[in-house]
């Protein structure tokens, strides 16, 4: 079994995985746009340019994926503290780059440093609204 983070956004899903591109790298394996549906004409303007589906994979067994939601069918989008997409890099160093490349922008929920527990950790919410965590131990890699 594998299991996938799955985000929504409101209108800016697009700008959120450039982000994430920029900071994980690799390329978009799906991209569509609401204008790609079947009679995406009949969609307000300003949401036909909306995402329908996007992914990117982050590292070898992670795809995450979003769409925007779409507030002509009555979706609203409520933000809030109910999950994390937590990362487990494979060195410290990558640790603090994915730390300082997703939280630009963002708020820092706590630093990246060495726990009681013995690993590295750090989390915050990125510039659009998502909570990560970053979690480095030497022994789970």
């Amino acid at each position: 079994m594998k299991i996938n983070p799955y985000l929504n956004f409101d209108g800016d899903a697009e700008a959120a995985f450039n982000f994430y591109k920029s900071v994980f790298g690799g390329e978009f394996i799906a991209l569509m746009k609401m204008s790609e549906a079947p009679e995406a004409e009949k969609l307000p303007k300003q949401e036909q340019n909306r995402i329908m589906h996007i992914s990117l994979p982050i590292g070898k067994d992670t795809i995450l994926m979003a769409s925007d939601i779409m507030p002509s069918m009555g979706q609203t989008l409520k933000k809030g503290n109910t999950n994390y997409i937590s990362i487990h890099p494979a060195s410290k160093e990558e640790a603090d780059r994915l730390f300082n490349g997703l939280s630009e922008g963002g708020e820092i929920e706590m630093p990246m440093e060495d726990q009681f527990w013995g690993d590295y950790f750090g989390s915050f919410t990125d510039k659009f609204g998502i909570n990560w965590m970053v979690n480095y131990n030497p022994e789970n890699v």
